[in-house]
């Protein structure tokens, strides 16, 4: 059986496909990539541009050094470019290939993919849930913004000096203290007691 992590691994995303690779195929299928090529070569009616297709030399380098699938001491160019498969191209690939290992294989994608649809699916809605959050919750967020900013900001106060100050309209002691305590004043300081 094999592990639904290695799988995960062989999926790839190129030119907006989700795709296997023909050698990461033929491995899990436990067949040569030659031998996998052939059957599709003989059946190509079943794979149509939307199945499978053949990587450029600039997709084919960057997946091979992304896998570092080749053998140091030989194979450091590629031979042919590597076809690709989607999630409906593996699909087919069970009709042409026809054995218990590739029947079981081919199970064990299908359900991969669809594992990977849902979690694409439920990070969606994840991403929906925060959007309408911030929208929901950026109108109160900004009414407590500004009260914190009304907090913040000192008002504007008249304010009062420190100190003894005499009042510049009216200077007369009279005035300041009132008529009976300016009388007492005026009496201490006369002698009139």
């Amino acid at each position: 059986m094999v592990s639904i992590e290695k799988i995960e691994n062989s999926i790839h995303l190129i030119r907006g496909y989700k795709v296997m690779l023909d050698f990461d195929l033929a491995k899990l299928y436990c067949v040569s990539t030659k031998r996998l090529n052939e059957q599709v070569r003989r059946n190509l009616k079943r794979f149509p541009a939307d199945f499978m297709f053949r990587l450029t030399a600039e997709e084919a380098k960057g997946s091979r050094s992304q896998n570092a699938t080749l053998n140091v001491s030989r194979g450091q160019n590629m031979k042919y470019l590597p076809n690709v498969f989607t999630e409906q191209g593996v699909a087919m690939l069970s009709s042409v290939i026809n054995s218990p290992k590739a029947i079981q294989v081919n199970i064990q994608i299908m359900r991969t993919f669809v594992k990977l649809r849902q979690l694409m699916a439920s990070n969606a809605e994840l991403a929906k849930k925060i959007n309408d959050l911030e929208k929901k919750y950026d109108g109160q967020f900004l009414t407590v913004f500004e009260a914190i900013r009304q907090l913040v900001i000192p008002r504007e106060k008249k304010q009062r000096k420190i100190g003894f100050t005499a009042d510049h309209q009216n200077t007369s002691p009279k005035n300041r203290l009132g008529k009976a305590k300016v009388q007492k004043v005026e009496n201490l300081v006369l002698g009139r007691v």
